[in-house]
C-alpha cells in the first residue's frame, strides 16, 4: 500500500491546527475524556479481541490489558492535558540589536509526528492529545497485537473531532504492517519527527532504518543502590514497589545493586518480593545471602546475561558490590539511561551518585516508578527519552514543540 496519499492528507491538516484557538483545544480534549468514559464498554470489548490473542503469560499481556479503571486514569490525563498552559506562542527570549532589529525567539509545534509503538494502546490516547494540545498532528503505527484496541480508540477520537470541526485527519492510524513502518520511517518532507515507543529490538529497527529524526524512548534497564548508609526500612518497601507496582512498564527495576556491607540485610530487602513470587538472579555473594532464607524455588545464580536485562516480569537481577564507584560502573555498563536509584542516609554519597550517573532520571531514597510524565506533573507523556540531544525523561507538552526567530524591522539593510 502506498501512503504517500495519507502523509499528504495529514501534512494538509496539521497546517489547520495553526489557526485554532486554545480554548476550542481544550474543550475537544474534554470532549474526548468524556467520549473515553461513555465508550467503555466498546472500547473494552475491542481490546478483548487482542487479549485472547496472547498469552497472559507475556510480558506485554498487562501493557495491551485495558479495564475501567484503566480508561478513567486515560481520561483523567486527557483532562490534566486540558489544564496545562499551551505550549506554543510562548516568547523565549527578545532582544534589540544596536540596529533596532527585534529579535525573538517563539516556541512553535513541529508539525507532524510519527509514533512506532508496540502493544499499549492508551498510548494511542495519550500521543494525540499531547499531538492536539502542542499543536501537531499525528501519524501512529500501532503493532498487530493491540490493532483492534487501537482501531476502536482512534474511531472515538475522529468522532469528537468531527463534533468539534476540527480535520479528522489531524490523527492517523497506519495498518499494523513491517512495510508501513518502513514508509513512516522514510516520509521525510510529510513527517517532522518519530518517536518510537516499545522494546530495544524495535527502537534499534527505527534508529537503524529511518532518513527523518528519532527520538528514542522507551526501554528501561533500571537499577537501584542500597548504600552502605541505607536504610533498610526505606529500602524494603521501595526495592518492593520499583520492582513489583507494575512489572511490565519502562521504570520497573531490574537489578538491585548492594553494598557488601550490608549483605546481612539483603533477605529482608528482598522479603516482600518473595510474597510476590519475584525470581531472583544473584552473584555469588548475593546467592550466598540468600540460599536458606529466600525461598528455593525463586533463588538462582546469575549469569551473564542476568545483568543487563529488562525484565518486564517478576524477575530481578542482583549484584553486589564494594563502593558507590563500582556500583556507579555497573550501571554505566549495563543500563540503559533511563532512571537509577540510590538508597543512602549519606548526603556525600548522595550527591556523588547524582553527579556520576548518567541516565535521564536520577533518584535518591525513593522508588523509580516514579519516572512517568503524569507524575513529574507534565500531564502525560509521549514517552521517556533515554538521548540527550533535544529532550531527555519524560517527554510532553514542552518536548513536543521547537521554535522559530521572529526578526522584526523598520526598514533596516544590511551593509
Amino acid at each position: 500500500m502506498d501512503l504517500l496519499p495519507v502523509f499528504r492528507k495529514t501534512l494538509k491538516a496539521s497546517r489547520t491546527l495553526t489557526s485554532e484557538d486554545n480554548k476550542t483545544i481544550n474543550e475537544t480534549l474534554l470532549m474526548l475524556a468524556a467520549s473515553a468514559i461513555s465508550n467503555t464498554g466498546y472500547i473494552i470489548s475491542e481490546n478483548r479481541k487482542d487479549l485472547a490473542l496472547m498469552d497472559k503469560s507475556d510480558p506485554r499481556y498487562d501493557r495491551l490489558l485495558l479495564n475501567a479503571e484503566r480508561i478513567t486514569g486515560i481520561a483523567d490525563d486527557i483532562r490534566n492535558i486540558a489544564r496545562m498552559v499551551c505550549p506554543t506562542g510562548r516568547i523565549l527570549s527578545r532582544t534589540i540589536r544596536p540596529n533596532g532589529l527585534v529579535i525573538s525567539r517563539i516556541s512553535v509545534s513541529f508539525g507532524v509526528i510519527g509514533v512506532i509503538y508496540e502493544a499499549r494502546p492508551n498510548v494511542t490516547y495519550d500521543v494525540f492529545s499531547l499531538c492536539l494540545k502542542s499543536g501537531n498532528a499525528c501519524i501512529l503505527k500501532g503493532g498487530r497485537d493491540a490493532l483492534n484496541s487501537n482501531i476502536a480508540i482512534v474511531n472515538t477520537i475522529k468522532e469528537v473531532l468531527e463534533r468539534s470541526d476540527l480535520d479528522p485527519d489531524i490523527i492517523t492510524l497506519l495498518p499494523a504492517g513491517r512495510d508501513e513502518a518502513v514508509q513512516l520511517l522514510n516520509a521525510r518532507g510529510f513527517v517532522d519527527l518519530i518517536i518510537p515507543r516499545g522494546s530495544r529490538n524495535l527502537i534499534d529497527f527505527v534508529r537503524e532504518n529511518a532518513t527523518i529524526p528519532v527520538i528514542e524512548t522507551g526501554a528501561g534497564i533500571c537499577h537501584t543502590y542500597f548504600d552502605s548508609y541505607g536504610d533498610k526500612e526505606k529500602g524494603r518497601l521501595i526495592v518492593n514497589n520499583a520492582k513489583t507496582r507494575r512489572v511490565s512498564v519502562c521504570n520497573a527495576l531490574d537489578c538491585l545493586i548492594i553494598h557488601e556491607d550490608r549483605l546481612q540485610d539483603l533477605y529482608y530487602l528482598l522479603e516482600l518480593c518473595a510474597g510476590s513470587d519475584v525470581i531472583i538472579y544473584g552473584d555469588k555473594k548475593a546467592y550466598g545471602s540468600l540460599k536458606g532464607k529466600y525461598p528455593e524455588r525463586l533463588l538462582k545464580i546469575a549469569a551473564s546475561e542476568s545483568f543487563g536485562t529488562e525484565f518486564l516480569s517478576y524477575k530481578m537481577a542482583v549484584k553486589t558490590v564494594g563502593s558507590l564507584e563500582e556500583a556507579v560502573n555497573h550501571i554505566d555498563e549495563f543500563g540503559s539511561r533511563h532512571s537509577e536509584a540510590i538508597i543512602t542516609e549519606d548526603e556525600e554519597q548522595k550527591n556523588k551518585f547524582f553527579r556520576m550517573v548518567d541516565a535521564s532520571a536520577v533518584y535518591s531514597n525513593t522508588s523509580t516508578a516514579f519516572t512517568d510524565g503524569a507524575e513529574f506533573g507534565l500531564g502525560a507523556e509521549i514517552g521517556i527519552s533515554t538521548q540527550k540531544l533535544h529532550a531527555r525523561g519524560p517527554m510532553a507538552l514542552e518536548e513536543l514543540t521547537t521554535y522559530k526567530w521572529i526578526v522584526e524591522g523598520n526598514g533596516q539593510i544590511r551593509d
